[in-house]
């Protein structure tokens, strides 16, 4: 399918027709079609109400969407931020080709993450109430701000790409913005993606000992941090049978070593916390939550950690498991601290809860939404294979920390 869109002047002279094509493909129909369904749920919540499309209850006002659209949303995403730091502030120009295809996974990513929050609100036409009512001590509200600026963020970010095929005049200002966007991008995430951690830590007494930490604060950083490896790893992937793109072994194997020396340094943290708490009993108790636990260590954390350092990490089926290990550990992690961990204070009361189908198919019509957007943007925008030092040169110029100094 294709579309040719043409930009005339106002005295009606041609200026330039612009191309836009979306191949239509088994798999793409299927992601319309579960989209289609959850934008018809999303539209019954808005009119209905939590009650007619979810199984929340007063114990579990947090479910499904939280868990998923929120909080692993956000984490999933954080390998803009974390690329970006690599890139563009540190200078490993070796990792450029991947930055741009990192970086609008990343803002789909938290496109996915607002809109799962609007619709988890309550009264979501009350969406705006936070921008006027300053609840700064409230966690969520920072939460709410940051996550909401970040977006935006990297919406102006983008526009940086999107500028070299439509809108031209515009691409000369965004550039010269790119370096306060970028150091404002890398920022914005520290603060929220730790701050999610520190909602649970306020639920001491409700959060089982194994997931509950003083902590959890940096636990969640880092895994927001080393899981951008792994999402890579897997897009990466998959784009190379979609699109016909494969990224070197090399720049892989690279962000895997950086993603591996942050999950060593989660691993001791981790062990260190268990030896402060005293929970090394709970640890191998082998009850429900200590299998669990387990599980997350050794195959979501320790076994990537030996996949990043040995020689299996210059293979491609290595990377491809690592990126499988990485992103399913923190995924566990996730749910693990919303379900598992609390499971028991929750359920005491006798509100049990399991997500209905409706939950279900509005997360999974996000995620579909996401790849369809991002399919129509690869195809038609310069994101695959950006090469080039120079970018990162023409970039980064205003921001010469050596030159400043001298």
């Amino acid at each position: 399918m294709e579309l040719v869109t043409t930009f005339v002047s106002q005295a009606g002279a041609k200026l330039n027709s612009v191309r836009w094509k979306f191949r239509i493909t088994p798999m793409r129909l299927v992601f319309m079609a579960i989209a289609a369904v959850a934008i018809a749920v999303i539209l019954v919540r808005f009119v209905l109400g939590l009650g007619a499309t979810t199984n929340l209850n007063d114990q579990w006002p947090w479910g499904l969407w939280i868990a998923f659209d929120v909080l692993l949303g956000v984490a999933l995403a954080g390998g803009g931020y974390g690329t970006c730091l690599i890139v563009y502030i540190l200078r490993r120009d070796k990792f450029y080709s991947i930055a741009r295809s990192t970086m609008l996974t990343s803002l789909l990513g938290y496109i996915v993450v607002v809109l799962g929050l609007l619709i988890e609100v309550g009264q979501w036409f009350n969406f705006w109430r936070p921008y006027v009512s300053w609840g700064h001590a409230s966690v969520l509200f920072e939460v709410f701000w940051c996550v909401s600026c970040y977006t935006v963020i990297q919406i102006l970010e983008f526009c940086e790409v999107a500028t070299e095929k439509v809108f031209k005049g515009f691409h000369k200002y965004l550039k010269k913005a790119m370096p306060v966007l970028l150091i404002v991008g890398i920022t914005l995430p520290t603060l929220h993606q730790s701050s999610l951690g520190e909602l649970f830590y306020l639920m001491v007494g409700k959060e089982n000992p194994l997931w509950w930490s003083a902590f959890l604060p940096p636990f969640f950083l880092l895994s927001s941090f080393f899981v951008g490896a792994g999402m890579i790893v897997i897009e990466s992937s998959l784009a190379g049978k979609a699109l016909d793109h494969k990224v070197d072994n090399s720049v892989l194997r690279g962000l895997v070593k950086i993603s591996g020396g942050a999950m060593l340094l989660y691993l001791i943290l981790k062990i260190v916390d268990i030896a402060v708490k005293g929970t090394v009993a709970n640890v191998f108790a082998f009850d429900l939550p200590s299998i669990m636990y387990l599980i997350e260590l050794v195959f979501g954390v320790i076994i990537p950690i030996i996949i990043a350092f040995s020689s299996l990490s210059s293979t491609r089926k290595g990377l491809i498991w690592f990126g499988i290990l990485d992103v399913a550990g923190v995924i566990l992690n996730r749910f693990n601290v919303v379900f598992t961990g609390m499971g028991k204070y929750l359920n005491q009361y006798g509100g049990h809860y399991s997500p209905a189908w409706t939950e279900i198919i509005v997360s999974l019509g996000l995620v579909s939404i996401a790849c369809l957007v991002y399919l129509f943007i690869v195809e038609n925008f310069s994101i695959m294979g950006h090469q080039g030092s120079e970018a990162v040169e023409d970039i980064m110029t205003e921001v010469d920390f050596a030159s400043t100094a001298k």
